[in-house]
Parts: structure tokens; sequence; C-alpha cells
């Protein structure tokens, strides 16, 4: 094979080495996102339709931390910092914000739990995360949360040492809001 064709097939391979790579990066977030909704990694939540027929003895505590970036304005507390649930019931929880600034607002939250295993067990039926909250001058609302642990968690030997789960959430302001 001579010089040339061997530069040819070089430059080619880079290239398409090249364009798999942009492809991987530009795929990268929806499939890491799709990856950790499936498995719960890093403390992703799951989410479900309908809560489970079966209630277990097993009381797990799940505590409500929350957290509002610099820039929102917003007070955003539990209405309880924690609440007892038997795995497999549905619990209903509340959390409150009020607007402080003189302006109207929209924030919007992400979440996650610990410890991180608990994530896949952790399933949300309902929840104001991740979509706009609009909040008018001083105005003040209540964000209902729907819940259940999934009674698989009984039959995974690595939760066996799970007492307490952290539900976390974080309000950000919505850029050009």
């Amino acid at each position: 094979m001579t010089t040339d064709k061997k530069n040819q097939r070089l430059a080619l391979n880079i290239m398409m080495i090249a364009v798999g790579m942009m492809g991987l990066a530009y795929g990268s977030v929806p499939l890491y996102d799709l990856f950790c909704r499936v498995t719960g990694f890093a403390g992703t939540t799951q989410v479900a339709d309908v809560a489970p027929e079966q209630i277990s003895d097993r009381v797990i505590t799940v505590r409500f931390n929350t957290d509002i970036a610099r820039d929102l304005p917003w007070d955003f507390q539990p209405e309880q910092r924690q609440v007892q649930v038997h795995v497999g019931e549905t619990k209903l929880v509340f959390f409150s914000a009020e607007n402080k600034s003189d302006q109207t607002m929209v924030g919007t939250s992400i979440y996650n739990v610990t410890p991180d295993k608990a994530g896949a067990y952790f399933n949300k039926i309902e929840c104001f995360c991740f979509d706009a909250q609009s909040l008018a001058a001083g105005s003040e609302v209540e964000f209902p949360v729907t819940f259940f642990i999934d009674p698989a968690m009984l039959d995974d030997p690595a939760m066996d040492d799970i007492s307490t789960i952290t539900l976390s959430y974080t309000f950000f302001k919505v850029k050009g809001s």
C-alpha cells in the first residue's frame, strides 16, 4: 500500500473517531439521565403512577431538606421535617414557598435522595419538581409530594441497613424570569 493510501486511511479513521466522540458527547446527557432514572443511580428517585398494594411492617424515617439558590429570594420549607412511613405505604407531604421579593419570580426545583442506593426504591407519584413555579410578589404556596417506598426494597439485602432516607430539594431561579 502506498504512503498516500495509508495517510488517507488514517485520516478517515481519525475523522470517524472524532465524529463518534461528538455523537457520544451529544448523547451522554440524555443517556445518563435515562440511566439514573432506571437504576436510581446518584439518588435519582423513581416515578410511579400507582402505589403498591403490599404494605410492610418495616418503618423508614423520611427526612426533608430544602435549599434555595442565592439569586432566588424565596423562603422554601417542608411543612414537616420528617415523617415515618411503612414500606409500601403512600404518603402525602407538603412544602411551602414564599416569594420575599417585590416582583413575580419563577423557580424550578431539582431533587435527590440519600443514601444514593435508596433512590431505586423511592417512588414519587406526584411532585412539583422540574416544573416552573411562578410566585407573585409576596405570595405563598403549598406544593404537594406524594410518594412511597417500593416493597421490592425488602428483597434487597443491600437495603437492610437503611432506616432513614433524606429527600432533598433545591429551588433555582428560572433564567429570564
